[in-house]
């Protein structure tokens, strides 16, 4: 495998679909491209939210999967580290140098588990979501395998539906567990209300959160008449994350999506019942993608089709265009409406994906743009870690 801090070893349109230093206009297509000012305008501005709000900020890594963009988080915006789905993804994150990392899901499978508990070794703190009782021995008994610490939230089911217990009786108990546990500690709960996050309306979303925020309310004061205390209480999101910053019982936010602004989330209303690509956040991830024919008067096809993108919350959106639409794909093909002819063979188009996070699953490079130059090329570290 090839040394990736030394771009030299690689050939553009074989390894790579640009070079430092290359205009705008000849980056091979279809890859992925991020606009690096509005990409830092985005992180400096949730950075100094949090930091008004007195919030940590622990970004989601399985968005972008990329150690890079991690660390500029890290750096413009104070994010203290980041969410990994997989434990896979975690191994990628710590190797790169982030010092504290949250598997905000379940691990269970024996390997994993021992992977887990490997991971404080290389020097990264390490939390992982626990809603099942027999879960607490089971990582237990790998922490003490391998002389280390793994810290554990309880996570709550507040509305996604998905993993996490639901009653205060079953965070206590939990807690306790992990409590007398040798090799653990209880850090604290995770609640995430996922359902909610692209629910267009601002009151839908809150009323959502309301809920959750009752709930974690409850647990924090069950464990606290148990003599337990949370040190973090970790949830939010890009939909949400002004719910539970002024809740007064959290105080982590895992805010993913706001960073890169997809088309499924920029529908979403603020409080005032703008488009939250319109004002809130910047659209900074795109696809480029070139037109290839237009032999129909009517339509263009361009090379990125569904092999190129992700199209579960929907088809992409043509950046900064409204004569021309992307209407339909197959894996290696976008047809766009031209119903004037204005394209032609050749043109170039920023897409904004419908869903990031599985876009960028799909590609190797982040082509970071800046003035038309190429600045930056990155790669999706943690591409394709789903074990």
């Amino acid at each position: 495998m090839k040394d990736v801090t030394n771009l030299d070893d690689y050939e553009v349109g074989f390894d790579i679909p640009a070079a430092i230093g290359m205009d705008e206009a000849d980056i091979q297509t279809p890859c992925l491209v991020l606009d690096l000012d509005a990409l830092e305008r985005n992180i400096e501005k949730m950075g100094d939210y949090a930091k008004a709000h007195g919030m940590r900020h622990r970004v989601h890594g399985k968005m972008h999967k990329s150690v890079d963009v991690a660390k500029l988080q890290e750096e413009l915006g104070g994010a203290v580290g980041v969410c990994c789905q997989k434990v896979s993804e975690a191994e990628v994150f710590a190797r790169g140098g982030i010092k504290d990392v949250l598997v905000s899901n379940q691990v269970r499978d024996p390997q994993k588990i021992d992977r887990l508990a490997r991971l404080p070794k290389l020097g990264a703190r390490t939390i992982v979501c626990v809603d099942d009782i027999d879960n607490v021995a089971e990582l237990s008994e790998a922490a003490q395998k391998h002389g280390t610490q793994i810290e554990c939230f309880v996570e709550i089911d507040c509305g996604a539906g998905r993993c996490g217990v639901t009653t205060t009786e079953d965070v206590v108990k939990i807690a306790k567990a992990i409590e007398a546990a040798e090799g653990l500690k209880f850090t604290g709960i995770q609640a995430y209300q996922g359902a909610m996050q692209h629910l267009d309306s601002y009151e839908a979303r809150k009323e959502k959160l309301d809920v959750a925020i009752a709930m974690v309310k409850d647990a924090v004061e069950g464990l606290k008449a148990e003599g337990i205390e949370c040190e973090l209480v970790s949830g939010g999101g890009t939909g949400s994350y002004y719910f539970e910053s002024n809740s007064g019982v959290y105080n982590e936010l895992q805010c993913g999506s706001y960073a890169f602004m997809d088309a499924d989330y920029g529908r979403i209303l603020d409080k005032d019942g703008k488009r939250i690509d319109q004002g809130e956040w910047e659209n900074a991830f795109f696809i480029l993608t070139q037109v290839m024919s237009h032999a129909k008067a009517d339509k263009a096809i361009c090379d990125a089709g569904l092999k190129a993108q992700s199209v579960d919350s929907g088809l992409p959106v043509i950046f900064g265009r409204d004569d021309v639409e992307y209407v339909k794909c197959s894996d290696e093909h976008g047809v766009i409406a031209d119903p004037k002819g204005v394209l032609k063979v050749g043109d170039k188009l920023k897409l904004v994906p419908g869903h990031c996070d599985p876009t960028a699953n799909v590609h190797d490079w982040y082509v970071g743009v800046r003035n038309g130059k190429v600045e930056a090329l990155w790669p999706v570290s943690a591409r394709g870690r789903a074990y």
